[in-house]
């Protein structure tokens, strides 16, 4: 979903910040009950090493939370069990530091 799309709802229940390697972020809305990967104008996803940076990028998203996600491989580098899911979601605020 575009960007400037998701800036026209009302409100979105919820805008996902998912921490994928290191410092590297690429942002989802949650929208009646439904996942989107929020892209550009140029149908790009959105990414970024700074996490600040995509907050600035979202401030005009009405959303009710925004938290980080983030997914361990852990479990499968030591030869663990079949992958479960192992998400962790940290609720985030935006401070406007931007």
């Amino acid at each position: 979903m575009k960007l400037s799309k998701l800036e026209q709802y009302f409100e979105v229940e919820k805008l996902v910040f998912h921490s994928l390697d290191l410092a590297l972020y690429n942002v989802s809305a949650v929208v009646e009950g439904q996942e989107y990967m929020i892209t550009d104008e140029k149908n790009q996803r959105l990414k970024s090493h700074n996490l600040l940076s995509l907050q600035q990028l979202c401030q005009h998203v009405k959303a009710k939370k925004q938290v980080v996600r983030q997914s361990s491989p852990y479990d499968e580098m030591v030869g663990g069990p079949v992958k479960i899911n192992n998400e962790l979601e940290v609720s985030l605020g935006d401070n406007k530091l931007y």
